[in-house]
């Protein structure tokens, strides 16, 4: 009499098909947590401060989660032998997630964005949505500002803290103020009258300058300029001197003080200039003497 074989294996199939189930399942999450931790290895590389780090950690964490939920439905789908099933609850997931999470998975994929490609960096100076501020930090939904201005007309720290969303990024321009380096060109506007002596008003606010920003300079990298130079524009009246110059973004109101104060200072010693400002002047020539 010969042996059936399937008779044997048939009581078997069902725990066949089973393990086979969870080890292509297993050989699945393998090679998504290699593949993982590659993308955690090129992210770690990235990121500068320990907050960052631990952003890292919680984005790949919630990756792990999510697929191993995925694969959860695919193993009960199976169990239960509705293949057919796995792509209808699949999708229904995703459309749920995507609904509900839609802010959070945005401002995550930004936060990705941020930390490979590097538009902004911890303690740049930037606008976002018209708020002026020095980044303090990056978390993994939300960008941290130290407020400028704000509550004041300049760019000094307001003391205020401003949490900007991550997501915001793809629907705001950005303005970076140092995202080259830390320094800017700045000017400062000075009104002379129109009979003031114009060389004479162009040599002391260049000077003027010259003087603060010297020990400033010096730090300067090669490629900037150390040189102020000069617009003059027609008002009504006077004229306006503007004084351009290369000055550090962050220290840029502060500078431009006491640059003001020193052409005031300079002005009040020289009896060729004087400031110009909104008056009424009566002229008497001598012939108007003359007839009365």
């Amino acid at each position: 009499m010969a042996f059936d074989f399937n008779s044997l294996i048939d009581p078997l199939t069902p725990y066949l098909n089973v393990l086979q189930v969870i080890s292509v399942l297993v050989i699945l999450f393998v090679i998504f947590s290699i593949i993982l931790k590659l993308i955690e290895r090129r992210l770690l590389k990235k990121v500068k401060t320990k907050q960052q780090k631990s952003n890292v950690t919680v984005f790949v964490s919630l990756l792990r989660f999510l697929f191993i939920i995925f694969l959860l439905v695919i193993a009960l789908s199976v169990y239960y032998g509705q293949w057919g099933d796995v792509g209808f609850i699949a999708g229904l997931i995703t459309v749920a997630l995507g609904w509900a999470l839609q802010k959070p998975i945005s401002g995550v994929v930004a936060w990705i964005i941020l930390v490979t490609r590097r538009p902004i960096h911890i303690g740049d100076r930037v606008i976002i949505l018209n708020i002026k501020g020095d980044i303090k930090n990056i978390t993994l939904t939300h960008i941290i500002l130290n407020e400028v201005g704000g509550t004041i007309d300049g760019e000094e720290s307001s003391g205020r803290t401003v949490m900007i969303p991550n997501s915001i990024i793809f629907e705001q321009e950005v303005i970076n103020y140092t995202q080259q380096d830390d320094y800017i060109l700045d000017e400062v506007v000075t009104a002379i009258t129109y009979e003031s002596d114009l060389e004479q008003a162009e040599k002391i606010i260049n000077k003027s300058v010259k003087k603060i920003m010297k020990t400033y300079w010096e730090k300067f990298p090669k490629r900037l300029s150390r040189e102020p130079h000069t617009r003059l524009k027609f008002k009504d009246s006077g004229i306006d001197i503007k004084v351009r110059y290369f000055t550090i973004a962050t220290k840029r109101n502060s500078i431009t003080t006491n640059i003001t104060r020193e052409i005031w200072r300079q002005f009040r010693l020289n009896k060729d200039v004087e400031f110009a400002y909104p008056h009424t002047e009566v002229l008497l020539r001598k012939k108007d003497l003359a007839d009365k």
